[in-house]
């Protein structure tokens, strides 16, 4: 499943076969696992706050 934000950023989550596991991945390339889908959107939600997209030097 793959959802765009407001501003046109790819957000991705991924079952993964075999397992009870999501694997969501943000426009900026960071990655979570979790077993719950509502963890797994709070956590797509509010994870790009502070943060750039891939390319950029940022330090994290």
């Amino acid at each position: 499943m793959s959802s765009t934000g407001p501003t046109g950023e790819i957000y991705r989550i991924d079952w993964l076969p075999g397992t009870d596991l999501l694997h969501g991945t943000c426009h900026c390339g960071r990655e979570h696992t979790a077993q719950d889908p509502v963890e797994m959107w709070e956590w797509m939600l509010a994870h790009p706050q502070g943060h750039e997209p891939r390319g950029n030097t940022i330090d994290e």
